[in-house]
């Protein structure tokens, strides 16, 4: 059974940074396509980051440039590091892989 527990969600200003984790369980990160969803009230949920085809990463186009996902093979853990955070980054974020999805972590940018 595959399990995704989020965390390092928090309230930052405009121009700061968070690192989310993805720590997951039942699946083998580094052979899996994982990665993670945002949505924010009254919005479709869109993606951020993920993996595929073996090691491969697509970004949103709204987070390029600013985000960086990552992984680490020893821990199983699956990282969204988040610079320049801005208003409109304002979500709860989810891990997904294969069917199932993380519990979510909110992220919440405001002056």
């Amino acid at each position: 059974q595959v399990q995704l527990v989020e965390s390092g969600g928090g309230s930052v200003q405009p121009g700061g940074s968070l690192r989310l984790s993805c720590t997951a369980s039942g699946i083998i990160i580094s052979r899996s396509d994982i990665g993670w969803y945002r949505q924010a009230p009254g919005s479709e949920r869109e993606l951020v980051a993920r993996f595929y085809g073996g090691g491969k990463i697509i970004y949103g186009d709204s987070v390029k440039g600013r985000f960086t996902l990552s992984g680490d093979n020893a821990k199983n853990t699956v990282y969204l590091q988040m610079d320049d955070l801005k208003p409109e980054d304002t979500a709860v974020y989810r891990c997904y892989v294969q069917n199932t999805w993380g519990q979510g972590t909110q992220v919440t940018v405001s002056s």
